[in-house]
């Protein structure tokens, strides 16, 4: 209580943005979201942050996890690609791949590894994921379309390819893969099995700094929270990297602090001590 007998003003939350990745961060691995992390984003949001999720998914993809967290506000999407507005249902920016580009990058990585399984997202609201002969995809809430002729790949404008080798891990696949067409596109290790081709320098990073900008809020008032090798341009850019127990050596190395696994809520974990101080 105040002098005055008034109720204490609770501080303002210590970052002004929360960004935190979806899979393997935010969602456990039931892809579920614990009411404990509910909560505690929910405090923070309370005492003046604000919630942007950034991911790796694809506007489709990601609407219905929007709709379950209730957020209305904005979601960086597909890499970086896409800035969407939860609330309004709309793309406020997106952007493609070079289809040539992308073709000639795909052609020099098979020169070097031998044939890949490709998969592709298209662009927009109900972009599909398009996925081609023995590329073994994720099960989720959206069906997938098989396609045989690879001119199908190509057919629409897609934000991003998908890429799949037999025998090399995903870490050997992304590190052939930059190193014979990083001049081309961009590479990204978003999970298993997930190996993505994107627009040269398109990455988290680029896209979270477009939200918060439409948000009037800087790099150094950001708190970012990740799991994979594809968060850590969104940890150079926000002013504290936080890093699940779970997460990819490559991230591990470059955290800031590391919290709880996504499974044990470790984004709740970090917002309760930053919510204590």
């Amino acid at each position: 209580m105040t002098a005055a007998g008034a109720p204490a003003i609770p501080a303002p939350f210590p970052y002004k943005l929360i960004a935190t990745d979806l899979d393997g961060t935010l969602l456990r691995s039931d892809d579920s979201i614990s009411r404990r992390t509910r909560d505690a984003l929910d405090a923070a949001c309370a005492r003046g942050a604000a919630h942007i999720v950034v991911t790796g998914r694809a506007v489709p993809w990601t609407r219905h996890v929007l709709a379950e967290l209730g957020h209305t506000g904005l979601a960086v999407c597909g890499q970086g690609a896409q800035v969407y507005h939860a609330g309004e249902q709309r793309l406020l920016t997106s952007v493609t791949l070079d289809r040539q580009l992308a073709g000639v990058a795909l052609a020099k990585i098979e020169a070097e590894v031998g044939p890949l399984a490709l998969a592709a997202s298209r662009d927009g609201l109900d972009g599909a994921v398009v996925v081609g002969p023995g590329y073994r995809h994720q099960e989720g809430p959206l069906p997938v379309l098989p396609y045989e002729d690879p001119a199908e790949l190509w057919a629409a404008p897609v934000n991003k390819i998908y890429v799949q080798h037999p025998e090399l891990t995903d870490d050997e696949l992304a590190a052939k893969a930059r190193e014979v067409a990083g001049d081309l596109v961009g590479v990204m290790m978003a999970g298993a099995g997930i190996v993505e081709l994107l627009p040269l320098g398109l990455s988290k990073a680029k896209g979270l700094s477009l939200a918060a900008r439409r948000l009037g809020v800087r790099a150094a008032e950001t708190v970012a929270f990740g799991d994979m090798p594809n968060d850590i341009p969104m940890f150079g850019w926000a002013a504290h990297g936080v890093a699940m127990a779970n997460a990819h050596p490559e991230l591990l190395a470059v955290a800031d602090e590391v919290t709880a696994s996504n499974d044990a809520d470790g984004i709740a974990v970090m917002l309760e001590k930053l919510l204590a101080r």
